[in-house]
């Protein structure tokens, strides 16, 4: 079964994946160190995990699998969810796979770096936008049946 994993604690598009895994009937769960709204909808499951460093990204990672989609900014976790068969997604709708993902892993080093080196440089980019947001829900429809697809060729 096609699971959607979004780890939550930051995320700006909880609404918008829960919008489209309802209308495909595929559970969400939604990971987070706690604070975020439940939701009553009967696909999401409310996942907390206890406070600590990467608690909610280890709890993801060790169940993505084929088939599965994740949501997260993290490009270390998307990594090992890459690496673990998942597809995946940037809440701007980036999608990062095989063929990318280890160069997100070398531009996030390369800035983590940067940041050390000079601690006036002032972190983060442009900030999220409507059209972003479009994005997004575009490309989890197409990952969405994309995975759909996959899990029932699989099981035949």
């Amino acid at each position: 079964m096609t699971v959607l994993y979004i780890d939550a604690d930051a995320c700006p598009v909880k609404a918008e994946a829960e919008r489209v895994a309802t209308r495909h009937k595929v559970p969400v769960r939604m990971v987070s160190n706690g604070g975020i709204r439940p939701s009553s909808n009967p696909l999401v499951e409310m996942v907390v995990v206890p406070e600590g460093p990467d608690a909610a990204d280890m709890w993801i990672a060790e169940r993505a699998g084929e088939s599965d989609i994740v949501v997260t900014q993290d490009i270390p976790l998307a990594a090992r969810c890459v690496e673990g068969g998942a597809r995946v997604l940037k809440p701007n709708g980036d999608a990062l796979d095989a063929r990318n993902v280890g160069q997100a892993l070398a531009t996030r080093d390369l800035m983590t770096d940067l940041r050390a080196a000079d601690p006036f440089r002032q972190g983060g980019g442009p900030g999220f936008t409507k059209a972003d947001r479009s994005r997004f829900l575009d490309a989890l429809e197409r990952e969405m049946r994309a995975a759909l697809r996959s899990r029932a060729g699989g099981a035949k």
